[in-house]
């Protein structure tokens, strides 16, 4: 299949995210959704879809990838699985192909361990594009772009870009 434009989800209240288009350039970044003083707890939510909606009309992607929710602790799960729900109905709205990838193939993925730190997934993106990440959730959606490019792109689509 080919697709020549992937968003990458590292979600999470500070959701890291990366995209490239056909020509194969990289951007990427950090969003904070973290509740705000006298925000309801849905308030996350609403600001997470919104700025999703946002970016897809943006880019446009043919396919989102992003890190499988896993047990981290009520507030964490809350806010992954919330998120999740969010993404798949904005998917599904806009016509978006979306896929999960796990944590431990992400990582097996960017560093050839299965059970990498944050610090060895940090140290493989500086190896990697010679610079130094916002943070881990950056670092996470860049690998994720990359892992979403090894599995949804075909032939010419493949670009590995170096920025």
């Amino acid at each position: 299949m080919a697709m020549n434009t992937i968003l990458a989800l590292d979600m999470a209240t500070k959701t890291g995210w990366a995209t490239s288009g056909p020509s194969g350039v990289a951007t990427s970044g950090v969003e904070n959704f973290r509740k705000r003083a006298g925000d309801s707890r849905g308030m996350i939510f609403i600001r997470f879809e919104a700025w999703l909606s946002e970016i897809c009309r943006s880019v446009s992607p043919r396919v989102i990838v992003y890190e499988r929710p896993h047990a981290r602790g009520r507030a964490a799960n809350e806010v992954l699985n919330g998120m999740l729900a969010y993404l798949a109905g904005t998917a599904e709205k806009m016509g978006i192909e979306y896929a999960d990838c796990p944590s431990s193939t992400l990582k097996l993925f960017a560093t050839g361990k299965g059970n990498a730190s944050k610090v060895e997934m940090m140290a493989a993106y500086r190896a990697k594009w010679g610079r130094e990440p916002i943070d881990d959730n950056e670092s996470d959606a860049r690998w994720l772009l990359e892992w979403g490019r090894s599995q949804f792109c075909t032939g010419g689509d493949k670009n590995h870009d170096q920025g």
